[in-house]
C-alpha cells in the first residue's frame, strides 16, 4: 500500500502495483486531511497487518519533511523500516528555476530554515541577527504565509533591501512558476501575482544568476496543458515525451483495448500459419494481442520461420524486433493506400496474407490486397471499447476551458470522446481548444465530427506529432508566464 500527501508527485504513483492500495493523507496549511499523530498510526496500524507500506513524500522525508516524527513512532511500536533519502525541495526547486544555491563568485554558505509558523508568532528560535548577516544563500520552506516578516527582518538586521529573491511555486512539475523580486519588493509582487503555496523562497545573490541559467521554463511546450486520448496501458510513453518539452499532460483514455471475445477466426489462422506467404502487422498493439494467441497454442518465433512479415510503421517494427523478428517489408506511407502500393511493387498473385487487425478497422488494406491477386484472412486480433466515462481530473479540465491543446492518435480516440460526452457537448467543449491529429485519417475523423484540426504532422509517428505541436505553440506565443513577467 502507498500513504502520499498533495506534494507527492503524482508520476511517482504510477509506480505503484496496480493493485496498492493508496490513502491520501494530504495536509495543506489550514486544509488537514489526517493530522499527524493520524498518520503516525495508520503507518503503524498498516505495518502491522503485515503490509508492506511505502510512506510516500515530496522531498527529503528528513528535512522538513517530519519524517522523523514517523520514523520514531514507528520505532516506538517495534516495526522495522528503511529510508529512502530523496532530493530535498529545496534544493530541487533552485535547480529546476536555475538558481545554484551556492558558487564560489557568490557564497559558500547555506542556510535552510522552516517558515511553517503562525503569521502572528514571533520566530523568536530564529536569529535573525546572523541570518541576516552571516549566510549567504538562505531558503526558506512552507513560508508564504511569513513572507512579508522573512523580508522586514532580513533588512531590519542588515541584509540590504535590494537583495535578489525568487519565490518558487510547485517546483519541478509543468506547473512550476518562478516570481523574482528583492527583499524590499517582493511581497508585492506575490501579492500582484496572486502566487499561493506550495512555493519555496530564496534569498540571495545567486538568485541573479536565474538570467542565464534557467533551463526548465524555457522548454517548446513549458506550461502547456496537453490531453493526451490514448489508451492507459500506451498514454505513458506519449506522456513522457511531452513532459520531456515541459507540457503538462492529462491522460484521458478514450479507448479501452481487449482481445477479441470470440478469437475462433484468429486461433484457426495461427493454427494454419505454415499455409500463409505473408503476415502483415498494422500496430504495436496488434503485435500484442497476436503473440498472444501465438502463445497461448504454445507457438513462438519459429511457427513464422517461412513467412514474411509486414510492418506498418516504426512502432509496429520495433514491436516486432522485440520478438526477434525483423520486418521484411516496411511501407514509407503508413496510410492503408500507401502499405496496398507497397505491395503493389511486389508479385502478389496467388499469395496467402494473414492481416490481423482491430475490429471496424478500414477495408483498404484487405480489398486492396485482394485486388493485387492475394488472397487474404483478416480475422478480428482485438476491440476496440469505449470507456463509459472519463477520468475527473480531465472532465474537470475540459469544462474549466483549462486545456490548450487534445491529442488523437486514431480515429476511434476521436469517435470515443464523441460518444462518452455526446455529440453536442463534445462540440461545445473542444470548441476553443486546439487539436492535434497524428495523421490524415485521424484528421478526416475530427472534421467530420465538426472539428478543426490546427496540429498534422507529415509522419504519422508520435515524435512527429510533438515537433508538430512545438512548432505550432512556437508560432502562437501565449501571454507570458508568471516567471517572464516577473524576472528584473
Amino acid at each position: 500500500m502507498v500513504v502520499y500527501d498533495y506534494l507527492a508527485n503524482p508520476a511517482f504513483l504510477r509506480e505503484a502495483p496496480a493493485g496498492a492500495e493508496r490513502i491520501y493523507v494530504g495536509k495543506r496549511a489550514g486544509k488537514h486531511h489526517r493530522s499527524q499523530e493520524e498518520i503516525n498510526q495508520l503507518l503503524v496500524a498498516k505495518a502491522g497487518e503485515g503490509k508492506i507500506v511505502a510512506r510516500l513524500k515530496g522531498g527529503d522525508p528528513y528535512i522538513f519533511g517530519r519524517g522523523g516524527e514517523e520514523a520514531l513512532c514507528l520505532c516506538q511500536a517495534g516495526i522495522p523500516f528503511e529510508v529512502v533519502p530523496g532530493v530535498t525541495a529545496g534544493f530541487a526547486a533552485a535547480a529546476y528555476a536555475g538558481i545554484p544555491l551556492s558558487h564560489r563568485d557568490y557564497t559558500t554558505s547555506l542556510g535552510l530554515i522552516t517558515g511553517h509558523e503562525h503569521p502572528d508568532k514571533k520566530m523568536s528560535s530564529l536569529d535573525w541577527n546572523k541570518l541576516a548577516t552571516g549566510v549567504g544563500t538562505l531558503v526558506f520552506y512552507m513560508g508564504m504565509a511569513n513572507l512579508s516578516l522573512f523580508a522586514r527582518e532580513l533588512m531590519a538586521h542588515g541584509r540590504p533591501e535590494n537583495t535578489p529573491v525568487a519565490v518558487i511555486r510547485w517546483a519541478t512539475t509543468p506547473k512550476q512558476r518562478t516570481l523574482v523580486g528583492t527583499l524590499a519588493d517582493v511581497v508585492d509582487k506575490v501579492a500582484a501575482a496572486d502566487l499561493q503555496p506550495p512555493a519555496i523562497i530564496i534569498v540571495g545573490e545567486v538568485v541573479e544568476l536565474r538570467r542565464q541559467l534557467r533551463w526548465f521554463e524555457t522548454r517548446p511546450l513549458f506550461g502547456k496543458r496537453i490531453l493526451v486520448t490514448r489508451t492507459a496501458d500506451q498514454a505513458g510513453e506519449f506522456t513522457s515525451l511531452l513532459e520531456t518539452q515541459g507540457a503538462q499532460v492529462i491522460e484521458c483514455p478514450t479507448i479501452r483495448l481487449v482481445p477479441d471475445p470470440d478469437h475462433s477466426d484468429l486461433d484457426a489462422a495461427v493454427k494454419g500459419l505454415a499455409s500463409f506467404d505473408w503476415l502483415l502487422l498494422t500496430s504495436a498493439n496488434a503485435v500484442r494481442f497476436f503473440f498472444d494467441r501465438m502463445q497461448a497454442f504454445g507457438l513462438d518465433t519459429r511457427a513464422l520461420g517461412h513467412c514474411r512479415i509486414g510492418a506498418v510503421g516504426p512502432k509496429t517494427a520495433a514491436a516486432l524486433r522485440q520478438h526477434g523478428i525483423q520486418p521484411d517489408l516496411i511501407p514509407a506511407d503508413y496510410k492503408g493506400e500507401g502499405v496496398v502500393a507497397a505491395f503493389a511493387e511486389l508479385n502478389m498473385v496467388d499469395k496467402r496474407v494473414l492481416f490481423p487487425h482491430v475490429d471496424r478497422a478500414r477495408e483498404v488494406i484487405p480489398k486492396g490486397l485482394a485486388a493485387l491477386g492475394a488472397e487474404v484472412i483478416a480475422p478480428i486480433a482485438y476491440c476496440n471499447q469505449v470507456p463509459e466515462t472519463l477520468p475527473p481530473e480531465a472532465l474537470e479540465a475540459l469544462e474549466a476551458g483549462d486545456v490548450d491543446c487534445i491529442t488523437f492518435t486514431a480515429s476511434s480516440t476521436v469517435e470515443n470522446l464523441a460518444a462518452i460526452l455526446g455529440a453536442e457537448r463534445f462540440s461545445q467543449l473542444l470548441q476553443k481548444i486546439a487539436v492535434a491529429a497524428i495523421g490524415p485519417i485521424t484528421a478526416k475523423t475530427c472534421r467530420q465530427l465538426g472539428l478543426e484540426v490546427a496540429v498534422e504532422p507529415e509522419q504519422y509517428t508520435l515524435e512527429a506529432l510533438i515537433e508538430a505541436l512545438v512548432r505550432y505553440f512556437a508560432e502562437k506565443p501565449s501571454l507570458a508566464l508568471l516567471s517572464e513577467q516577473t524576472t528584473p
